[in-house]
């Protein structure tokens, strides 16, 4: 019946947005342990996957950053308990980020969390029972237990220039993942989903079959639950639904998919056309584990928002931090509201550079794939590491963005270059001070100039 269609059609829709996170995550789990993401080679799981430099539009990952050299690893807890070391980073900042199947961010490791020094830490599955508690207690290190038997450890480490990469090389080796217990069984994994019709089905297969080998917190499972006359929960395959049912997740696949891409023009309060959304990962309300502030103002507790939310901060930057750990500030507009373009010149006058423990940078991104952009400067972040920047005399610093090469000598030397077309400009801060999370300190508008 019509009325039915309708119904089945925007609880589609929902389910989409609901399961989007799930699906994208477990989607670049696979793709590291089987292709690779980037400069870093296929890993199988239980290793460390590194990227010995830095990234560049070579690498084909939503907003990867220019800043750091990644350290990635997809943890399998099926096979038990597993020791991770750490070694002495010293001064240098670096972060360990756990994130579990669901895109929750569970722990962190590293400079903010647990200092510089060396460590080592006990990985626990979420079903730990009493000998698990047993080998914690003998291991007497500290335990970070999981979510979802399967989760990826995001590691990046600050990098200050090419020739300081085999410093980082040095650390990235020493970075190390070891079972507890010897198995010659390998780890399960992700499990396969075999594609059959089309993008919108196989999107919902693997949703039914991902949400069962990795079910989500308990106040999500209701949400879940709840598609079940969609037949992600069924025991049977999407083929094998009728075909009211199938047409229903074609169409609400694509509205899903619509509504979600065009909510990253609008997510988060706009300060100065910056979209200033400091919690926009912050729909982990249920896992804290070391390192990770279990805390109101870094929560999000209404389920609508923290659904949608959470669906947008995977589409535009998986594995994404907390602000508290480093803090992430977009626009896709200048001062007068109009979209960025390589077509025009344009300046940012930064008349404080940003209040950072760590670092910053300004990262250039193309439209709509959000990777950086291929330039003749092989310059893809401007930041407070770049080498000949040109700072004002009262020590602000105006960057000029733009395709073409400023004709003016300080605007060049402070040039990020951007795409002939359209584009989005990414801050970032490494834990940042307290002046940029209480909106104390605020990046001014990108101004038009030419």
């Amino acid at each position: 019946m019509p009325q039915v269609t309708e119904q089945l059609t925007e609880l589609a829709t929902e389910a989409f947005v609901v399961g989007f996170p799930l699906v994208f995550d477990l989607e670049q789990v696979v793709r590291l342990t089987t292709d690779g993401v980037g400069s870093i080679p296929a890993t199988p799981y239980n290793s460390f996957g590194h990227a010995r430099e830095l990234a560049g539009p070579d690498d084909d990952f939503v907003s990867v950053n220019n800043d750091t050299l990644y350290s990635i690893a997809q943890v399998d807890l099926g096979v038990g308990p597993i020791r991770l070391s750490v070694p002495e980073a010293g001064e240098r900042y670096y972060v360990l980020q756990f994130v579990d199947a669901w895109t929750n961010n569970f722990a962190y490791v590293g400079t903010r969390a647990t200092g510089g020094g060396p460590g080592e830490f006990l990985l626990l599955p979420p079903d730990a029972e009493a000998d698990t508690e047993a080998d914690v207690a003998r291991a007497s290190i500290p335990a970070i237990r999981f979510p979802t038997r399967v989760a990826t450890i995001v590691g990046r480490w600050a990098v200050d220039g090419e020739e300081d990469l085999p410093a980082v090389h040095t650390l990235q080796d020493a970075l190390t993942l070891t079972p507890l217990h010897e198995t010659l069984v390998p780890p399960e994994g992700v499990p396969q989903v075999v594609p059959t019709e089309g993008e919108a089905l196989d999107f919902f297969e693997k949703l039914r079959v991902w949400s069962q080998a990795f079910p989500p917190a308990e106040r999500d499972r209701p949400a879940l639950d709840s598609y079940a006359p969609l037949g992600v929960v069924s025991p049977y395959t999407i083929a094998e639904q009728p075909e009211g049912v199938r047409d229903a997740l074609i169409e609400g696949y694509a509205l899903g998919k619509e509504a979600l891409e065009a909510s990253l023009h609008t997510a988060g309060s706009l300060r100065d056309h910056w979209q200033v959304d400091l919690h926009v990962f912050d729909y982990n309300l249920d896992f804290f584990e070391v390192g990770a502030l279990d805390s109101p103002e870094w929560k999000l507790p209404d389920p609508r928002t923290r659904y949608a939310q959470r669906a947008a901060a995977a589409l535009a930057g998986l594995w994404g931090n907390h602000a508290y750990e480093a803090a992430y500030l977009m626009t896709y507009e200048d001062a007068a509201g109009e979209p960025l373009t390589g077509e025009h010149e344009y300046r940012l006058h930064l008349h404080q550079t940003p209040p950072v423990g760590a670092f910053w940078s300004l990262t250039m991104y193309d439209l709509p794939h959000f990777y950086l952009v291929r330039n003749p400067l092989g310059r893809y972040s401007v930041g407070d590491r770049t080498r000949g920047l040109v700072y004002d005399d009262d020590g602000g610093l105006t960057i000029t963005m733009s395709a073409a090469r400023p004709t003016d000598e300080k605007a060049a030397a402070n040039w990020l270059p951007a795409p002939e077309g359209a584009f989005r400009p990414i801050l970032r801060l490494y834990a940042p001070g307290d002046e940029v999370l209480d909106g104390r300190w605020s990046v001014p508008a990108i101004e038009r100039v030419g």
